[in-house]
């Protein structure tokens, strides 16, 4: 009996040790579950951004994440592949111990109990936990990650080729870059979201939508049209021609033979004066074609991405735009493409946009040149630039005849009034602010 008794309490005292060995192990692997699935939401939501710069500056870890987001595909692998054997075999302890403790009922107890602690502890604290501190817990735990992913690498290369072949199978196409380039929508969606905070960050999301927008805008909607170049006659004095140029605002001018369209030439001040210099007894001994530069001549549907890159190749500032059938339409020039960046540069007396005359009543006098653009960027106004460049074009686009003077449109949310029209060509509208009560998108003449 005394031997029976004695077996018997080792036993049990076994059975406790087995117990606690057991709720030890499931703890374990909850906190591990929780680390990969917490690492996951880390990696994955860290900032490309800092994380490159980072690197950039040398910190190892960063490096690592960078690389370690090269292959989305296998950084998902390799975290799902560890947290599922991690959360099976942790139910599966649990399952055996309830079933030892309550009979088949434990089944349904390690359910439950499993579901919640999976759930609470091991899914969804981590995680919360890790995209509210992605950058730094991403660089706290990349170097374990990074050495899964080599470790389990022919595992997760066998499950890549069959999700790779299941995806396949049903038209879907996987891209192993996670946190791949941003859009141009989503970068302007970055912009517009951090950009109205105050006048400075204002400012700045103006010039990055402008850099945006260089590769759709084409040089013709910023050149200076045709009716608006200085441009002298070659064929005049020299005396003449020189008088002329000095008196121009102008650092560049075109030189045009027989007719304006015949553009031969780009007279720039500095080498005038040069020439000036050395005959200063007699300026008609000056040979103005060979003073002059070769003319440079692009078309009207180069990009001002494109050209400002041409700009930077060929070192010159200065272009003339022709349409298809060779005409002058004007000339575009490197300050025309900066301007479109970072805007006018004003003194404190004059306005902000060119053109625009504030009034006390709120509304504002445009001339009809004022570029759509420029009162966008201004005013955070929404009129389409698609078919018309200038605010006189959008009003025939969408008036759809000349209007009178005195004539009113309400369109786009905003109010539009004719003041004054020279032939056929708006000059100045008087333009007031949408009012609350406005409807959008409707057109309507007095």
């Amino acid at each position: 009996m005394m031997d029976i008794s004695v077996t018997a309490d080792a036993a049990q005292e076994m059975d406790a040790i087995a117990i606690w060995m057991t709720v030890f192990w499931l703890f374990l692997l909850t906190v591990a579950s929780a680390f990969f699935a917490g690492s996951e939401t880390a990696l994955t939501g860290a900032s490309r951004s800092k994380m490159h710069a980072l690197a950039k500056g040398g910190d190892w870890r960063a490096k690592l994440v960078v690389k370690t987001r090269q292959d989305s595909e296998n950084l998902i692998a390799t975290i799902l592949l560890v947290n599922t054997l991690l959360n099976i075999l942790a139910s599966a302890l649990t399952t055996s111990l309830f079933i030892t403790l309550f009979g088949m009922s434990g089944v349904l107890y390690a359910t439950i109990l499993m579901t919640a602690v999976i759930l609470i502890f091991a899914e969804v604290m981590p995680k919360t936990i890790a995209i509210n501190n992605a950058d730094n817990m991403a660089l706290l735990v990349v170097p374990v990650i990074y050495g899964f992913l080599l470790l389990l690498k022919p595992i997760t290369a066998i499950v890549k080729w069959i999700v790779r072949r299941s995806l396949k199978a049903i038209g879907i196409k996987a891209d192993n870059m996670l946190g791949h380039a941003l859009s141009d929508e989503e970068l302007r969606g970055a912009i517009d979201l951090h950009g109205h905070t105050d006048d400075d960050a204002k400012d700045r999301s103006h010039m990055l939508r402008s850099i945006l927008d260089l590769a759709e805008i084409d040089v013709s909607e910023v050149m200076t049209h045709r009716k608006n170049v200085v441009m002298l006659d070659i064929e005049q004095k020299s005396s003449a021609l020189i008088d002329e140029a000095l008196s121009s605002n102008f650092t560049r001018v075109a030189l045009y033979k027989d007719s304006p369209d015949n553009i031969v030439g780009i007279l720039h001040a500095k080498q005038l004066l040069r020439a000036i210099r050395s005959h200063a007894e007699d300026l008609d001994q000056i040979d103005i074609n060979s003073v002059a530069q070769a003319p440079w001549f692009i078309p009207e549907t180069t990009s001002l991405l494109d050209q400002l890159q041409a700009f930077q190749e060929r070192r010159e500032h200065f272009a003339i735009v022709v349409d298809e059938y060779g005409s002058l339409m004007g000339v575009v020039t490197l300050e025309d493409i900066i301007e479109e960046i970072v805007g006018e540069v004003f003194d404190e007396y004059d306005v902000n946009v060119p053109g625009v005359r504030p009034q006390a009543d709120g509304s504002y006098v445009v001339n009809g040149s004022v570029s759509i653009r420029e009162l966008n960027r201004e005013f955070d106004w929404r009129l389409p630039d698609e078919a018309a460049v200038t605010l006189a074009g959008l009003i025939l686009h969408e008036a759809r005849q000349i209007p009178d003077v005195g004539q009113v449109f309400h369109f786009y949310g905003l109010r539009f009034e004719i003041l004054r029209r020279q032939r056929h060509q708006l000059t100045s509208l008087r333009v007031t602010p949408p009012a609350k009560t406005q409807s959008q998108g409707d057109i309507k003449a007095a």
